[in-house]
């Protein structure tokens, strides 16, 4: 008898499968695996957003205290999905065509803007679940598109962005608005702003240089503020409790995203449900730290969350 391996990458997507025939079948790891023979896969369907070619866009770099930003702009760093209005229709950072609602793009402008799909604070998951969603239309009804640049526009940052002012107050929408820019008039200003915004359960701040060029890539003209970092990693194993957590995760083992040869553990952060459901070995997940050490392991790492958007 002839093996036959039918693997088909399910994260980010949704899928129906029909198999008939003598087989064994697992689910692990985002992956649906069937072993066995002969197998007959009568239908396979995937939904996931159309994609087009991925665009360089302008990433934030972090903010060091030897950096001056007086003078700069500052805004709340807001926890949404990353979005690129083309003047037509909605990508994702990946370059993901996403289904937007005709009413939430209604007057949006023909020219391009870049911001977060936004529900509010504490929102992420939810709103990354009904952005890939294909039926759940009505919930972007609590969705925004918090506008931050107008990338294909020429001049400095305050004069990309005024175009997206001008536009809005001739042309209001319920659906968007542009993220309010305060200037920075000292260090402990910026760090009393930041100390509110995460009081009120904000992820922190973004400062920017008023007459920075949209430059694509990561910029040392745009940073981001916060108490502590965050970085993403993949899941690679599980390691068991003792004590309290004893009969259930007591830590998870993770390769850094970007650079798997850094590997490392991370056992803070999780709740009792967690580490009784802990996330599957191939999950990515957010965590916070707070810089590295001379190894390149992060210091103090805790987990946030799992990236639902990851992806996207």
């Amino acid at each position: 008898m002839v093996e036959l391996l039918y693997k088909a990458h399910l994260q980010n997507c949704r899928c129906a499968f029909f198999i008939s025939g003598p087989k064994t079948c697992l689910f692990a790891s985002g992956h649906f695996i069937c072993r066995g023979g002969p197998i007959l896969l009568l239908f396979f369907m995937c939904f996931l957003p159309a994609k087009v070619a991925g665009r360089d866009l302008m990433l934030a770099s972090e903010y060091s205290e030897d950096i001056s930003v007086q003078g700069w702009l500052m805004s709340e760093k807001l926890d949404g999905v990353r979005g690129y209005w083309t003047g037509t229709q909605m990508l994702t950072k990946g370059g993901h065509v996403l289904q937007v609602p005709p009413f939430f793009s209604l007057h949006f402008p023909p020219f391009a803007l870049e911001g977060e799909i936004w529900g509010g604070r504490g929102t992420f998951t939810r709103t990354v679940s009904i952005i890939k969603s294909q039926q759940n239309t009505d919930g972007w009804k609590a969705l925004q598109f918090a506008v931050f640049d107008v990338p294909e526009a020429a001049g400095g940052f305050v004069r990309r962005i005024q175009l997206a002012k001008e536009w809005f107050a001739r042309r209001p929408s319920r659906f968007a608005f542009v993220i309010p820019q305060i200037p920075v008039q000292s260090k402990t200003e910026m760090l009393k702003e930041l100390q509110m915004i995460e009081k009120k359960g904000g992820e922190g701040l973004i400062v920017r240089k008023p007459d920075a060029p949209y430059i694509k890539g990561r910029s040392k003209l745009i940073l981001k503020v916060k108490s502590a970092f965050d970085a993403e990693a993949i899941v690679i194993g599980h390691r068991p409790g003792t004590g309290r957590n004893t009969g259930r995760l007591g830590a998870l083992d993770v390769e850094l995203v970007g650079n798997r040869a850094v590997r490392f553990r991370i056992g803070s952060g999780l709740t009792d449900r967690q580490r009784e459901n802990p996330p599957a070995v191939g999950t990515v997940i957010t965590f916070k730290y707070y810089g590295f050490y001379d190894s390149g392991i992060p210091r103090f790492p805790s987990f946030l969350r799992i990236r639902d958007d990851a992806g996207l």
